[in-house]
């Protein structure tokens, strides 16, 4: 179980790994757009033209955290939209308590103020477990009223996603309050993030431990996490028991050594899901787009 406690000590920091390794300095964006989103402000990037795709990042990263290397790329050939979650990024950081319908309920808000009728939905890690449950929900038709009806995905992605069954979900709950945890944010809890979530131990440089660590500090979402993780009511959003509900078409990219995630959960997603597909990218960990970025786009383009 240990990468459980991995992910419940320390995931919040994915983001700082990538912006303390320089990967996003390659791929300058344009400056975020803000929605107010029942009353709290959301910010956004919006690029490209042509069939839209919509980004949903990670726990305690954010958009250009997770999809900084892959979204210019992306908006090549499509409208791409990709918001920092309530309570990361630059958006509002509200001390609520959070759950995976805290954000389905934002995601769908989102899409109906910016009137997103047709897209592909793409989600990563928590972003992954955020678009499932938001897929099962708007194929169904699953609302609180009609006003509130969630716009239908075209197509689904999910990379190394979470939240797959009520087990991993409970062990990871289980781990976040263990008494074993580590009591706060250290050098030594970041050093092993760094090799959880990357494959190539390139990675895992004494400057990207430094900056991750400051980044990490610096970025204000430790409520957040800490309002998730410590909610047992997210046992029971795991996705397995309604996966088969899913009926349109699906791609299941997973890292070949996740850590975090691990691929047999990326395997079940596959055949719960009815006709998903599952593409392995080979010698990454837990963010292939960030890892990888090319053979992330070819998978994912070959989809599109």
């Amino acid at each position: 179980m240990r990468r459980w406690r991995a992910l419940a000590s320390a995931l919040c920091v994915t983001a700082a790994l990538v912006a303390s390794t320089g990967a996003l300095a390659a791929s300058p964006l344009p400056p975020q757009k803000t929605a107010v989103l029942f009353g709290a402000k959301i910010r956004y990037f919006e690029m490209g033209s042509g069939p839209t795709v919509v980004l949903v990042h990670g726990l305690g990263s954010s958009a250009r955290g997770d999809w900084g290397t892959v979204m210019q790329s992306l908006g090549a050939s499509h409208h791409v939209l990709a918001f920092d979650l309530l309570g990361f990024g630059a958006s509002d950081k509200p001390f609520i308590a959070y759950g995976i319908q805290t954000w389905v309920d934002f995601l769908g808000e989102f899409l109906r103020d910016r009137k997103v009728a047709s897209f592909t939905l793409m989600g990563e890690s928590l972003g992954g477990w955020i678009a499932a449950q938001y897929t099962i929900q708007a194929l169904a038709e699953q609302a609180v009223g009609p006003k509130y009806l969630l716009p239908k995905p075209s197509k689904l992605v999910l990379c190394d996603a979470a939240g797959f069954s009520k087990a991993t979900v409970t062990q990871m709950v289980d781990r976040s309050a263990s008494s074993t945890m580590p009591s706060g944010m250290s050098l030594a809890g970041q050093q092993r993030l760094l090799g959880a979530v990357f494959h190539d131990p390139a990675w895992s440089s004494d400057k990207g431990l430094r900056t991750g660590m400051a980044w990490a500090i610096s970025k204000g979402d430790g409520w957040t996490i800490q309002s998730l993780l410590s909610n047992r009511s997210i046992i029971e959003e795991a996705t397995q028991e309604r996966l088969g509900s899913i009926t349109i078409p699906t791609l299941v990219v997973w890292g070949q050594y996740d850590q975090l995630v691990p691929i047999a959960d990326g395997e079940g997603y596959a055949a719960a899901i009815p006709g998903a597909r599952l593409v392995v990218i080979p010698d990454v960990g837990h963010a292939p787009m960030i890892e990888a970025p090319a053979l992330f786009l070819k998978a994912v383009d070959t989809f599109l």
